[in-house]
């Protein structure tokens, strides 16, 4: 009885994350409350637990890595980098479509791609008006390409975070088995475009001019500030990357750069926390009560018994369903919840593999479904709605359908190529 219930909190309140008819950290705090008050969630262990509750590295991660983007974004940083490109492009707009995706799938490897889509797009969108361009297209590009990019790394998208804590893996782990597979589908994706979007690619000569013209270094307003900002943005991913030898959470590791990186800006704190995405914040505490729910009551080892038994020692197939299932719920729905809540599901799967490495195996595979799946439509990951959101407000719309007809055809592309990569490396 209670896991009916459970489960029927969390599909409505999954109902209106997919549909966006209301917003989601109010369906997430309603339906995370409405569980806490039926004692659906494991009462005060929901704040203890790391297993069944609220996972603290992932908040503190995020919370951290929001200061540290915020005040580098600050610094013009990312404006300096957008107008340059526009310039090297010389005004040709496929070459600035390819160096501004670029440049966006550098980037969400270590900044995230959420955070990424909030610092380019706006730019994208001032240096298209100028050129006479439509927005439309390079926005989308920006974003599949911030999704593809992000799969890479821990922090670059929010699904690794949840999957990395869970599973116990590090950025060193990501980096090794995700970033190949990343480099081969951003090519592939690279080469796609000039197709996809060669409607979009005609410009005005006078318009070229004007972009050349523009002078990039002038973003930059304090270079020495910069400098000592971009050192300790580089000893933040030396950290991630050390964590094999450091012993050190990537969550400490964020807000310790965080601390770090408002001493040397000499940021105001209340401006550094002005920075923070706290809806964000609340919506992933939110989710994870949500999942505690259906853990407590049962739901979540259910559905993981009734999965084992139906894969049985065929783990190849088990990460095969993982790698094309993710992608296809995952693009229906939002990837942050839809992994929060498979992720207990895969430990089950990952505990009755035969070896470590065919049980990570299965976490490669979860995680490439989930990260490609958020390309799948418009509301299928956190920097797709930013950037419609973006768009709209300047003027920009883009169409559930208009992002969807592009991003289904790089999802599957995706998909595919990532399948023969795990088959590839994992069991053959």
């Amino acid at each position: 009885m209670s896991g009916g219930l459970a489960l029927g909190i969390f599909v409505v309140a999954f109902a209106f994350i997919a549909t966006e008819k209301v917003d989601k950290v109010k369906v997430v705090l309603v339906a995370a409350g409405a569980m806490a008050v039926l004692g659906l969630v494991p009462g005060a262990e929901i704040f203890f637990s790391e297993h069944a509750g609220i996972d603290w590295n992932v908040i503190f991660l995020l919370f951290g890595m929001m200061i540290i983007v915020g005040i580098l974004r600050r610094t013009g940083a990312f404006d300096f980098l957008a107008i340059w490109a526009a310039k090297r492009s010389r005004g040709r707009p496929y070459r600035l479509m390819v160096m501004l995706m670029a440049i966006t799938a550098v980037a969400s490897p270590f900044l995230d791609n959420v955070t990424t889509i909030m610092l380019v797009a706006p730019v994208t969108v001032v240096v298209c008006k100028r050129l006479g361009l439509p927005a439309q297209p390079y926005l989308i590009a920006e974003v599949l390409a911030s999704n593809i990019g992000g799969a890479a790394t821990l922090i670059g998208d929010p699904p690794n975070i949840i999957i990395g804590s869970r599973a116990g893996l590090t950025f060193n782990d990501f980096l090794v088995h995700m970033a190949p597979v990343v480099v081969l589908v951003f090519i592939a994706f690279v080469l796609l475009t000039r197709l996809l979007f060669r409607s979009a690619f005609r410009v005005d000569a006078t318009n070229v001019e004007e972009v050349m013209a523009l002078q990039e270094r002038r973003a930059i307003t304090d270079p020495a500030r910069l400098a000592r900002c971009l050192v300790v943005m580089a000893g933040v991913v030396a950290a991630f990357a050390l964590h094999s030898v450091l012993h050190v959470e990537p969550s400490i590791v964020a807000l310790v750069g965080a601390g770090v990186m408002i001493l040397v800006a000499r940021e105001d704190v209340s401006d550094a926390l002005a920075e923070v995405e706290w809806p964000t914040l609340v919506f992933f505490a939110g989710l994870f009560a949500m999942v505690a729910g259906l853990t407590h009551t049962g739901v979540i080892r259910t559905v993981g018994d009734w999965t084992v038994d139906f894969v049985g020692d065929d783990h190849f197939a088990a990460a095969t369903g993982l790698l094309f299932g993710s992608a296809l719920l995952g693009a229906f729905f939002d990837n942050i919840p839809y992994v929060a809540t498979m992720a207990p599901i895969v430990e089950d799967l990952v505990a009755g593999a035969p070896d470590a490495a065919t049980g990570e195996a299965l976490w490669w595979a979860f995680a490439l479904g989930a990260d490609f799946g958020g390309n799948g439509t418009a509301v299928a990951a956190s920097a797709n709605v930013v950037a419609l959101g973006i768009a709209a407000r300047t003027g920009n719309r883009i169409s559930f359908w208009e992002f969807t007809r592009y991003g289904i055809v790089v999802t599957l592309l995706s998909t595919t190529m990532a399948w023969a990569y795990v088959a590839l490396r994992y069991f053959t």
